[in-house]
């Protein structure tokens, strides 16, 4: 017969700890996460300060095959940025994009990346 004590329990209080931990780091972290993104601001009354002030706002609409059009010319996707770069020192007052309902946001979204690598600071979206 052997004088050696069985091991009969499991010590759980380090995995306790190890949980424990990874769940302050998470808290930490979560709202650092929350920050990045797109910072829109909706604005109430678009289309009636429109129609009193004479806004010099560049347009670019995408159409529902994700098309990009600018003055009603078609822009191809790799022209884009040439095109708002060259444009977007006669168009002070920032960027509209018209979209259709049925363009993807993937499209609408790389005008918005575009416009804002580009130098554009306001940029605003409506519906066609």
């Amino acid at each position: 017969m052997s004088d050696r004590n069985e091991f009969n329990e499991i010590n759980i209080t380090p995995l306790t700890d190890i949980f424990l931990v990874l769940l302050i780091i998470m808290m930490v972290i979560a709202p650092l996460l929350d920050q990045q993104g797109l910072n829109l601001t909706v604005p109430e009354n678009v289309k009636a300060e429109q129609q009193q002030k004479d806004f010099k706002i560049m347009t670019v609409m995408v159409d529902s095959n994700n098309k990009y059009f600018m003055d009603g010319e078609e822009v191809a996707p790799d022209k884009l940025e040439y095109k708002i770069k060259s444009e977007v020192k006669n168009y002070p007052d920032g960027l509209m994009i018209k979209t259709d309902g049925d363009s993807t946001h993937g499209a609408v979204v790389k005008v918005m990346d575009t416009a804002r690598n580009s130098g554009v600071t306001s940029i605003s979206v409506d519906e066609m």
